[in-house]
């Protein structure tokens, strides 16, 4: 049991009993220690980019950054060195007197009025004391006209300090590493950090970021951030709009749905909130009274490809993770989110399309065509859900649960969807899922491949058109029923095509599921370890050894599918300690490039891949079956 689980544990009430003793008080570190989810959202092991450990140089950074917004220091050093991370800004220094209070103290800083800062993200005075607290070790050191003073923790207690003379420019250094007993098992991936920078880069021209010693400026905000990232060749130049605390980027492509960057005072919004909505809104209303003809937003808005980023003061984020914004409000002035950046793609973007008429009639073409495409489809979505209703009367695919995502629910963020391969497996989750909270589709063998079909083609596949339904992601993503959508597949060839065959159907169509982190592949157990006394579950080659090593006399089950693990034994599968593995699509991710590669026409380049990445332990996998 680690050191926290102890105390906790001591701390813990029986049952039925409420008294004097019941009324606990915990400091600062241990409560940011125990309730941690409340600071920095998810724990993790650093193999997904919304875990705590990249939570935790946010905070840091974000220090920094705010420093150079408020014109103080044109350069931040940060590098990563086996789990120790170093951000070295330039800026004022924290002032030496309070820095011990400012890394250690909740609710100690100097962003709860716009004397120091105008437009910062922290506000709350949580961000260095959460990374201090869950910290094995973390140093402060600042630097201030010839003096410079450090302190030293070890998880949120001081350990030492001191200060004296230094010819160092001013600025502040922090170095922090991440508490193994927080976060298990950890290790920082360096690609997310590197996306990580380089939207600190497009947010904040001018400022020079040093991450490794590889350099990070931007000249051109976010019109590079739309050069860098867009995976097609757009239908028209993007349109780059700054202003006074806005700045707007956007073009369109030629594939399915929507895909928006926001920021938020140098922040990555990867929810979006209140600013994201009035960029949306005001995109369709602006063309719509641009062209004079009463344009369905969505078509509009389909395919298109943009970033926006706002500058407000005293940003309300929906929790202290900050990846949605809140706010209804620029400022204290009154002025609403949705009137300024309304207001500003009216005239700016109206502007623009006047003086650039190759681009307007581009644009126009575009609308036409996907409104063109949405009225095709409409007459058979209508057909479709004919069929489906008649079809569900029989069809036993979808086990639904009683709590969707789209419901206002407290439970809402847990609703989940397995997708199954054939009745075995989906019976043994069937039988002892949640049924609150979990459902259950399945499928009756390998689904179409969808990457030369059109939207038609899924319309006509029943298959896909009673998954369409049963996620409620037709018309809008926004009417999503569940907020993970898990891949369920056996662990064999046959499994792995099925996997391959549903990815390619949600990239290709509904990629904005998966960049908005809703789609999941389910890790089930390859094998069980066991003897009368044991039953071990293992996940990969290396923890079955581990396991043999350990437990003599021992008998090693493989797992093929899913049908195999009998229901009971599934129950752990499934439950708390569920293991997920979300599917990502980074800002460098082609879509049209993995597609093709691994599903277009190119056999022999495949077989070379899979000749080359072939993994090393397969003859152990088979060994065992």
């Amino acid at each position: 049991m680690s050191e926290i689980e102890e105390k906790i544990e001591e701390t813990a009430i029986p049952a039925n009993q409420y008294g004097d003793d019941s009324i606990i008080h915990l400091d600062d570190v241990e409560h940011i220690r125990r309730r941690l989810s409340m600071y920095i959202g998810r724990r993790g092991d650093g193999s997904d980019p919304t875990d705590g450990i990249y939570v935790l140089a946010k905070e840091v950074v974000d220090n920094s950054i705010d420093e150079f917004r408020s014109g103080h220091g044109k350069r931040i050093d940060i590098a990563l060195e086996g789990k120790t991370m170093t951000v070295r800004d330039y800026g004022r220094g924290i002032p030496h007197k309070g820095m011990i209070m400012a890394v250690s103290k909740l609710n100690s800083g100097a962003k709860y009025d716009d004397k120091s800062y105008k437009q910062s993200v922290g506000l709350n005075g949580v961000g260095l004391k959460a990374v201090n607290a869950l910290s094995i070790d973390f140093k402060v050191q600042s630097f201030i006209d010839g003096r410079t003073k450090w302190a030293v923790f070890s998880q949120g207690k001081l350990q030492e300090e001191g200060e004296g003379e230094t010819s160092e420019k001013n600025g502040t250094f922090i170095s922090f590493t991440p508490d193994n007993e927080i976060f298990e098992g950890y290790e920082f991936n360096v690609d997310y950090l590197v996306d990580m920078v380089k939207n600190y880069a497009y947010l904040n021209t001018g400022l020079t970021l040093m991450f490794n010693k590889t350099q990070y400026k931007s000249n051109e905000g976010l019109l590079d951030l739309l050069n860098d990232t867009i995976d097609e060749e757009p239908l028209y130049p993007p349109i780059h709009l700054t202003g006074k605390d806005i700045e707007i980027v956007m073009t369109h492509g030629s594939k399915y749905g929507e895909n928006i960057y926001s920021f938020v005072n140098g922040q990555n919004t990867i929810m979006g909130g209140t600013h994201l909505a009035a960029f949306r809104e005001a995109i369709g209303k602006t063309l719509k009274d641009f062209y004079k003809k009463d344009f369905t937003p969505a078509d509009a808005r389909t395919s298109i490809v943009g970033a926006i980023s706002i500058s407000i003061s005293e940003p309300e984020f929906e929790a202290q993770t900050k990846v949605q914004l809140g706010s209804k409000y620029m400022s204290k002035d009154g002025v609403t989110i949705q009137k300024y950046v309304g207001d500003f793609i009216s005239l700016e973007l109206d502007n623009y399309l006047h003086k650039h008429k190759d681009v307007a009639d581009i644009l126009l073409a575009k609308i036409l065509a996907s409104e063109k495409d949405r009225k095709a489809v409409q007459g058979l979505r209508k057909e479709t859900k004919e069929r489906l209703k008649k079809a569900s009367l029989n069809n036993k695919k979808l086990s639904d649960c009683k709590i969707h995502y789209n419901d206002k629910n407290e439970q809402r963020d847990e609703s989940t969807i397995f997708l199954t391969e054939g009745d075995s497996a989906s019976g043994s989750i069937k039988k002892i899922r949640n049924a609150n909270t979990q459902a259950v589709f399945s499928l009756k063998g390998k689904p179409l491949n969808s990457y030369k079909a059109s939207k038609k083609d899924v319309y006509d596949n029943e298959e896909l058109s009673l998954l369409q339904a049963a996620l409620n992601i037709d018309e809008d993503m926004d009417n999503l029923r569940y907020n993970k959508v898990v891949i369920a597949t056996d662990a064999d060839v046959d499994g792995m095509h099925i996997r391959l065959l549903l990815l390619t159907f949600f990239l290709k169509f509904y990629p904005d599921l998966i960049r908005k982190g809703h789609l999941y592949i389910l890790q089930t157990p390859l094998f069980r370890v066991s003897d009368k006394n044991h039953n071990v579950y293992c996940y990969s080659t290396a923890e079955k050894d581990a396991a043999t090593a350990k437990i003599k006399n021992n008998t090693v089950t493989r797992f093929k599918g899913l049908g195999e693990i009998s229901p009971e034994e599934f129950k752990g599968f499934i439950g708390k300690d569920i293991r997920l593995e979300k599917v990502h699509l980074t800002p460098d991710d082609s879509i049209a490039d993995l597609l093709e590669f691994y599903m277009g026409e190119n056999d022999n380049i495949r077989l070379d891949f899979i000749r080359d990445n072939l993994r090393s332990d397969i003859d152990n996998v088979e060994e065992a079956q």
